[in-house]
C-alpha cells in the first residue's frame, strides 16, 4: 500500500490549495445573477384572504447554479433543482406531493427591497400571492439558564390549551386523550428557548407529532424498530433531521421525548437515547402555525392524523 508523509511543505501546500478554493467559491457567488436571494426566507401566502406559512431556502451549486429547499402550505421539505433567473425575476417548479392536481407546483417571484414577493400556482392550477423575508438566523451568544419547570398539563382538564377547530381531546383517568382523528391542540402559553418532556402512547398504525414553537415537527407515530430511518419517521424532525436510528416503543406502551431547543439547535432523546444531537433545523416544517421564526410560539400537538395520549407534559423554559 502507498503511503503519503504529510510533510510541512505538503501541509502548507494543502492549506493553499483549501484556502484558494474557498476564496473562488466566494468570489464567485459574487457574479452570479440572482445572488442576493441566496439564503433562507420566511414566507406567508394569502390564500383567498387568509395567511398561510411557508419557507425557501437558496443555495449555489457549483459556479452559477441555485437550487434550494421549499415547504409549501403542506407536506415536507422538498428539493429544488434549479432556481431560474431571468429578467431580474426567479421561478422554480417541484412535482407535487400531497397536493390535488395533476400539475407541478409552480413559484414565481423577484426582490422587493430587503423582501421578497411573488405568486405560488398549486398542481390543481389555483394560484395564491405571497410575500417572504430574510429568516433569522437565531443564534445565541451564551448558553441558557433555565428557569423553572412548568407542568403544560394539569392531569386534571384542557386548562391552558385550545383546540384548532371542534375538539375532541378530553381528559381521562389523568391521561390526555386525543380518541379520534381531529383538531390540533395548542398550548395558550408561548416559548423561545426549553427543555420539552412528554410521555405519550398510541394504539397501531397511529400518527401524530409534536410541533416546537408550532413551527417544527418532531414525528410521533407508529415505526417499527427495524425501518431504515427518516426524517418522516418517528423522531424525525419532519422533511428535515433524521433520526440516528429507530428507538420507537410497540404501539400502547407508554414512550417518551426529551427535546432541547437553543435557537435552531435540537437534541431530542427518544426513550433514553440521544437520536438528533445538537442539529440545526433550518426552517419551519409541514403544518406549522405560521412563518414568523424569530417570535415565541406554543407547543402544539398533532390530532388529526389517528388517536393519541399524553399522562405528562413539562416545559423548563430558558430565563
Amino acid at each position: 500500500m502507498l503511503q503519503a508523509t504529510l510533510t510541512p511543505a505538503l501541509v502548507a501546500a494543502l492549506t493553499a490549495a483549501l484556502s484558494l478554493n474557498t476564496c473562488c467559491t466566494y468570489a464567485q457567488a459574487q457574479n452570479v445573477p440572482g445572488k442576493e436571494l441566496i439564503g433562507r426566507w420566511d414566507i406567508t401566502i394569502d390564500r383567498n384572504g387568509k395567511p398561510a406559512p411557508s419557507w425557501l431556502e437558496v443555495k449555489l451549486s457549483g459556479n452559477h447554479t441555485l437550487v434550494g429547499s421549499f415547504v409549501s402550505t403542506e407536506g415536507s421539505a422538498r428539493p429544488v433543482s434549479e432556481v431560474v433567473i431571468e429578467n431580474g425575476a426567479f421561478s422554480f417548479s417541484i412535482p407535487p406531493q400531497w397536493e390535488q392536481g395533476g400539475g407541478d407546483l409552480v413559484v414565481s417571484g423577484r426582490l422587493v427591497g430587503p423582501g421578497i414577493e411573488g405568486t405560488v400556482t398549486k398542481p390543481d392550477g389555483k394560484s395564491y400571492s405571497w410575500e417572504g423575508v430574510k429568516a433569522p438566523y437565531l443564534v445565541r451568544s451564551a448558553e441558557p439558564v433555565w428557569a423553572n419547570p412548568i407542568e403544560l398539563f394539569n392531569g386534571k382538564d384542557l386548562n391552558g390549551w385550545r383546540a384548532l377547530g371542534e375538539n375532541q381531546w378530553v381528559v381521562r383517568d389523568g391521561i390526555l386523550t386525543s380518541p379520534r382523528s381531529g383538531s390540533n391542540l395548542i398550548s395558550e402559553a408561548k416559548f423561545t428557548d426549553f427543555k420539552l418532556h412528554v410521555e405519550f402512547r398510541y394504539p397501531a398504525g397511529s400518527n401524530s407529532g409534536i410541533y416546537l414553537r408550532g413551527r417544527h415537527e418532531v414525528q410521533i407515530m407508529d415505526t417499527p424498530k427495524d425501518e431504515h430511518p427518516s426524517n418522516v419517521l418517528y423522531g424525525g424532525v419532519y422533511g428535515f433531521l433524521t433520526p440516528s436510528e429507530i428507538a420507537a416503543k410497540s404501539p400502547g406502551e407508554w414512550q417518551a421525548f426529551d427535546i432541547t431547543l437553543v435557537g435552531r439547535m435540537v437534541t431530542i432523546v427518544a426513550n433514553g437515547k440521544t437520536v438528533i444531537a445538537n442539529q440545526e433545523i433550518p426552517g419551519i416544517t409541514g403544518g406549522a402555525l405560521d412563518s414568523n421564526e424569530g417570535d415565541p410560539g406554543p407547543i402544539y400537538i398533532q390530532g388529526d392524523h389517528g388517536p393519541v395520549e399524553f399522562r405528562k407534559i413539562t416545559i423548563t423554559p430558558a430565563k
